[in-house]
């Protein structure tokens, strides 16, 4: 946990191991240690420069009301306001009508030009036509040709007119028409707005009743680490308050201080296991001189501890047993162990930081135990997670077929 937290990284792998609630609270208190970073940060460098002169002459002021307080005005809830809906329909009626204008303009231009170019092609027609037939020399009164000429064109602007007049109907009642369209749609889109809203608004709820749900169950682990805390000091089983590391004298009774190997050639522990040997090496140059493993007053191996053994075998042993069985293995991911345990609907699985000179679950509470026993007769009373209530009831024994425990005594 020290690394994870001054390195503010978790390996993947190893993050994969921890249950949510373990997740929840180690995220909890990296949080923490940011703050605490920031904070000490700040005492050292003091608060970021002020701002500049010129920026400290600029300033906002609000309109008072009669109350001395900022004046608010909501549309359509003041005094004489219309209603806030009708304000809304009648700008979405405006919008649509100024709208449809706009199209039935552009409409009208298009129109316009094709009747202009229609009875253009029309008139030059007829003029060819009597240009073609050489009418007017044929004609003995001049005047006559005239006249006939003029009657042709007036007809020919009289039909101009009323097709311009039909047309600016059908472009007025078309005008109308895509009004009632674009206001139908603007409506439309507002109920979506609306409901993209509510649908927003409960998402936005659901977020932060996540949010209040995580700090709660981060609380309650803080506070069940304090409880559990004071529990272990009363019952002595802190590391710092414990004499347990001891070995076993020949005529039975124990030494204050773990077994010394000087024959053993001293080496450097990488920052977790790259190998099967290097796991072997560290348990028994380490681990064995504490006892791990180990009943708490004998030399014999403890039921609950099966050595090297993968996360999926462990399952398979603890599907034959009831809920609360539990065993200890081995962790191929980081310096410790590995504690899997039975539920009513399937397995749990919690990493034990073993890399210093204690015994703690990593990211559910830091009491640190002096032993590996101690670590398991704390919890047959004490629960492992407030929200879980894991309690180690019954030891989940080794098959006799493999009870090598990995190679770890051999």
């Amino acid at each position: 946990m020290q690394q994870i937290l001054e390195d503010m990284f978790i390996e993947p792998d190893l993050l994969a191991e921890l249950s949510e609630e373990q997740k929840q609270i180690l995220f909890y208190k990296i949080r923490e240690e940011q703050v605490r970073r920031w904070t000490e940060w700040e005492n050292q460098h003091g608060t970021p420069a002020t701002v500049s002169r010129v920026a400290r002459r600029r300033r906002v002021q609000w309109l008072l009301g009669a109350d001395g307080d900022v004046w608010v005005w909501v549309m359509g809830e003041a005094p004489g306001d219309r209603p806030f809906e009708d304000i809304v329909e009648e700008l979405m009626a405006e919008r649509a009508r100024k709208q449809a204008q706009q199209e039935a303009r552009e409409l009208w231009r298009v129109k316009q030009a094709e009747i202009e170019k229609k009875f253009r092609d029309a008139m030059a027609k007829e003029k060819a036509r009597c240009a073609a037939g050489k009418w007017k020399e044929e004609t003995e009164d001049r005047r006559a040709a005239k006249l006939e000429e003029e009657r042709i064109q007036a007809e020919l602007k009289k039909r101009e007119e009323e097709e311009r007049r039909r047309e600016e109907e059908e472009i007025r009642r078309t005008e109308e028409r895509r009004a009632k369209e674009l206001y139908l749609s603007l409506i439309e889109e507002e109920g979506k707005s609306e409901r993209d809203e509510q649908e927003w608004q409960e998402q936005l709820r659901r977020s932060k009743a996540a949010d209040e749900e995580m700090t709660r169950k981060a609380r309650r682990a803080r506070d069940e680490y304090r409880r559990q805390s004071l529990r272990a000091i009363e019952k002595g089983l802190v590391a710092e308050l414990s004499g347990l590391f001891q070995e076993t004298h020949p005529n039975g009774s124990f030494l204050s201080q773990p077994a010394l190997h000087p024959e053993s050639p001293a080496w450097v522990r990488p920052p977790r296991p790259n190998s099967r040997e290097s796991i072997l090496r560290w348990f028994r140059e380490e681990q064995m001189p504490r006892r791990a493993g180990f009943e708490r007053s004998s030399n014999t191996i403890a039921p609950w501890f099966h050595g090297i053994i993968s996360r999926q075998d462990s399952e398979s042993l603890l599907r034959k047993s009831g809920e609360g069985s539990f065993l200890v293995r081995v962790s191929e991911r980081l310096w410790g162990y590995a504690l899997s345990y039975r539920t009513a609907s399937g397995f749990k699985h919690f990493l034990i930081d073993a890399s210093g000179d204690s015994y703690s679950f990593l990211g559910v509470e830091q009491n640190r135990h002096a032993t590996l026993a101690d670590l398991i007769d704390f919890h047959r009373e004490e629960v492992i997670t407030t929200a879980g209530g894991e309690l180690l009831k019954e030891s989940c024994r080794p098959r006799i077929s493999s009870t090598n425990y990995g190679g770890l005594f051999q």
